[in-house]
């Protein structure tokens, strides 16, 4: 029997915004694996399957369970909002089999090949399958704010100390990025955002456009283009994604974007 995990990115929400192969990996896995927010998202595409769900701060669980259904069962799709491999699920798989040295093999790779380099029955095929990025999903909506170089930075400090996000943000801003902000406030988590406000407008103009995105592709929908001096006092949450422009960004109406360059070069 073969063995096959999907890791499934399932984009920013919407079904509409899953790519095809997403929606065909799920459609023929024995079962689905994922945190239950994101289960009940693509609950109409799973109404016969097995369903691994789990809550909040247990990915490891979840990944041990999807791991273990796919030796058994020969099939499971871990699915993850946005994609697997940003601020998501796949980089734990890597970790979890590194540690329990599970061997891996790509999906498309042939018996021979597996058999000269383990044991076949015990080999996991993993696929990682991409989809869309909150930041991508965020940028489309508020404009074109990513068009020239960027950095992301997670403000939470669950599982990175508050002095390396600080150390990011000084040095992503210093270098002049575009600076894209994951997971900027929570109920518990309400000073990291205000803190982070402070070092930006050190070395940014008060005036910089910001665009901040909530619930992006999905009925709560919000966006807003404010500036960084007001950032600190809108309304943000866990769902939101935060643009925070260069010094070259620029608002437009009810937009903002980033100029890659080309007028400066080529003129009208």
């Amino acid at each position: 029997m073969k063995h096959i995990l999907y890791v499934v990115g399932t984009g920013p929400g919407d079904m509409s915004h899953m790519s095809k192969r997403a929606v065909d990996v799920i459609s023929g896995a024995n079962s689905v694996a994922g945190y239950s927010t994101y289960i009940e998202l693509i609950r109409e595409l799973i109404p016969d399957k097995k369903i691994i769900s789990t809550g909040m701060m247990k990915e490891v669980e979840r990944v041990e369970m999807a791991l273990e259904e796919a030796m058994n069962a020969g099939s499971c799709a871990l699915i993850s909002g946005g994609d697997p491999g940003v601020y998501a699920m796949a980089g734990l798989v890597f970790e979890i089999c590194r540690e329990k040295r599970i061997p891996l093999s790509r999906p498309d790779a042939d018996e021979e090949s597996i058999k000269d380099s383990t044991d076949s029955t015990q080999c996991l095929r993993l696929e990682i399958v991409p989809g869309i990025p909150a930041l991508a999903a965020g940028a489309s909506l508020v404009g074109a704010p990513l068009t020239h170089d960027f950095a992301a930075i997670s403000l939470s400090d669950l599982l990175t100390p508050w002095e390396v996000i600080e150390k990011r943000l000084t040095y992503a801003a210093q270098a002049d990025f575009v600076i894209v902000l994951y997971n900027p406030k929570s109920k518990k988590r309400d000073w990291q955002l205000k803190r982070a406000c402070d070092i930006l407008l050190d070395l940014r103009s008060k005036d910089t456009p910001v665009g901040i995105v909530t619930g992006a592709m999905r009925e709560n929908q919000s966006v807003t283009i404010s500036c960084l001096k007001d950032l600190e006092n809108e309304t943000i949450d866990m769902q939101t994604v935060v643009f925070i422009g260069s010094t070259a960004s620029l608002a437009y109406l009810d937009y903002m974007y980033t100029p890659r360059g080309y007028l400066n070069k080529y003129g009208l």
